[in-house]
């Protein structure tokens, strides 16, 4: 297996450990509207914080596009993160929601990892 898909998986499933743990909570959670029907919450910017913080110690010079953040960085590997697909979903308390991680290098998908907390 491609290492870089292992760390890819210990991301989300940290990430899918604060999902989890403000599942529990849902009704205490800040949430704001990106558009109309576009929602995001706190632990959309917690978990892909986590995700950005996890594979920038291994990964220090990789670029990053996230939902939340936007692009970070320019390099040739880019991560392209979504850290909870499904925000909707989850925020109405339906467990149909997903971590997704990917990984381009030159532009071109090389790993990816959908995660389902």
């Amino acid at each position: 297996m491609n290492p870089m898909v292992g760390f890819a998986v210990k991301a989300a499933r940290r990430a899918g450990d604060i999902i989890n743990r403000a599942a529990e909570n849902i009704e205490q959670l800040k949430i704001q509207h990106k558009t109309k029907n576009d929602l995001v919450s706190e632990v959309d910017h917690a978990a892909e914080a986590e995700i950005i913080n996890s594979l920038q110690k291994t990964y220090p010079d990789h670029a990053f596009l996230a939902e939340e953040s936007g692009r970070i960085g320019e390099s040739d590997y880019e991560w392209i993160i979504d850290p909870l697909d499904g925000t909707t979903n989850f925020l109405h308390g339906f467990p149909v929601y997903a971590v997704s991680i990917a990984l381009a290098y030159k532009k071109q998908l090389q790993v990816a990892v959908v995660y389902d907390p």
